[in-house]
């Protein structure tokens, strides 16, 4: 949760897959303004790859990388915005967002907050590291994760989302440098963004049952905002 927090149940799965297409849309659509093809495009290549594993329709991700690089004739215009502030029980958050719209985010934002905290620009950013992400799996036998990441690049590990996945962290200018080496050391990339990590997260086990259960509640509203991409959380695990 430290580093990006994931709604969990199969059911909140099941529902949050239509989120998921537009979420892997708005990433296409930028990612496709520096060129529609991904053989020449590295970060639309891997946002394609990813959305493809989730089974994405063609239709929908051809017409994300057409209107993202002006081939429909409609025009593309998201602002990216950082929503800062404290869940329940002072958990730390932050909120990445994409909106076409940013007089309709910033009250639903605040509306959103009412049951924590929302803080100005920089309020909890202090306690996070601005980082590059790089989730990858190991795509050669013998292949080793701190090897990689020493070889590669990377400043750290820990265990990816992806069962027997790795998250290799890097600072962020590395982000791309890291992505493109890691291949070379058996590993396939399967995703690769600049996120956030909270330097000091809660251990869960510090708060109590519901207490636990509010800070869920008031994440899983925040994620089912529209315009939200991530949600980065002071939590550790």
């Amino acid at each position: 949760m430290g580093a990006q927090w994931k709604a969990k149940g199969k059911e909140l799965a099941a529902n949050a897959k239509g989120k998921l297409f537009g979420r892997l849309a708005k990433d296409i659509m930028i990612a496709a303004r520096s060129g529609a093809d991904p053989a020449s495009n590295s970060r639309l290549r891997l946002i394609v790859e990813q959305a493809r594993k989730v089974s994405m329709p063609k239709e929908t991700l051809d017409r994300a990388i057409k209107k993202g690089a002006g081939l429909t004739g409609e025009a593309v215009n998201f602002e990216h915005v950082i929503y800062e502030g404290y869940a329940p029980h002072r958990v730390a958050v932050m909120v990445e967002c994409l909106t076409d719209n940013v007089n309709r985010t910033a009250p639903e934002m605040r509306v959103l907050f009412r049951k924590g905290q929302l803080g100005t620009s920089g309020s909890v950013a202090w306690d996070f590291d601005h980082v590059g992400m790089i989730e990858a799996e190991p795509a050669a036998a013998g292949a080793d994760a701190e090897v990689a990441a020493i070889e590669a690049g990377a400043q750290d590990l820990e265990p990816g989302e992806e069962e027997g996945s790795t998250l290799f962290l890097t600072d962020p200018a590395d982000l791309d440098l890291v992505s493109r080496a890691l291949p070379a050391h058996g590993f396939k990339v399967l995703s690769a963004k600049l996120g956030y990590k909270a330097k000091n997260p809660i251990d869960p086990a510090s708060l109590s049952a519901e207490h636990l259960e509010e800070v869920e509640a008031f994440l899983a509203a925040i994620d089912g905002n529209d315009d939200v991409q991530n949600v980065y959380v002071g939590l550790a695990g």
